[in-house]
This record gives structure tokens, C-alpha cells and sequence, in this order.
């Protein structure tokens, strides 16, 4: 269940399956006494179980949007003849994903605030909470487009 609820907010993280390494066995003990599982560490807050207001309430404090796909200046991927944050790959079941986002749009735009590059489009959306709805103007073959997607 925390699998499904971490994935399900876009977050990103590590497993550990006790049950097949002893050293992580071993270490989980060591940290939390137990050897119940799941345990979840964020920011060195463990949590045991499933316990959802807790994971919410560590999330809510250092949570950031993951978007799903390398970018770059476009300016450098283009030699100069584009702005924007270039996409490159993109990560299956990401947010950028299900937006159809794929390798070669160059986002110029999030809410109608321009993104000139990288660090621009990188700026606009970490204002984002999980949950939060926005919108991604994108060119791809010289057209604009403005779809929306949310974190």
C-alpha cells in the first residue's frame, strides 16, 4: 500500500525487500527496533506501516513535484534557433507521460508565464503541491500547443 500511495503522488523512491537481503533486514532493525515492515524513512522520520496521515503529513513538509523528463536549454539542443526547456527522455507512467509529452518538445510556457530554458521551466513548476492542476505550452513540428496535466 505505501507503493501504491507514494507512485500514486509521482514521488519517487527506493525498496528494500527484507525478506531477500539480510544487510537491509539487519539495518532496519537497527533503526527501528522492529522487524515489522513496511517502513518508510523520509528525511530520517520513520514511519511503521501503512500510517497515511503520517506519510502526509512528512510528504506535505518536503514534497516536490516530479515531473518525469530530462530537460535542457533548448538554445543549446537547437544551436540557438529555439527557448525553452528541451525535453529528452521521458519516464514511462511520469506526469510528463500522460501528458504526451516526448523527446524533442521544448516547453516555452507553465500558466502562461514564459520558460526561456531549464532553470525557468525547473522554477515555474516547483511552486507545485501533489494535486495541483497547471497548464504546459509545448512546441513540437513548429505548432504550439497547450494541453493541461496536473502533479
Amino acid at each position: 500500500m505505501v507503493k501504491e500511495f507514494l507512485s500514486s503522488k509521482g514521488i519517487p523512491f527506493q525498496e528494500y525487500d527484507v525478506s531477500r537481503d539480510s544487510a537491509a533486514a539487519q539495518e532496519m532493525i537497527n533503526r527501528t527496533g522492529q522487524q515489522g515492515v513496511p517502513v518508510t524513512i523520509i528525511d530520517g522520520q520513520i514511519v511503521i506501516g501503512f500510517d497515511r496521515p503520517q506519510l502526509d503529513r512528512l510528504l506535505g513538509q518536503n514534497i516536490k513535484p516530479v515531473f518525469g523528463a530530462s530537460i535542457a536549454d533548448a538554445d543549446r539542443i537547437t544551436g540557438g534557433k529555439a527557448a525553452g526547456a528541451y525535453i529528452g527522455q521521458v519516464r514511462p507512467n511520469s506526469v510528463a507521460a500522460s501528458m504526451g509529452l516526448t523527446t524533442g518538445d521544448i516547453i516555452i510556457a507553465v500558466n502562461m508565464q514564459v520558460a526561456s530554458n531549464a532553470d525557468d521551466f525547473v522554477s515555474l513548476i516547483s511552486r507545485f503541491k501533489p494535486g495541483n492542476r497547471f497548464s504546459i505550452t509545448y512546441v513540437r513540428n513548429n505548432r504550439p500547443v497547450t494541453i493541461e496535466g496536473s502533479f
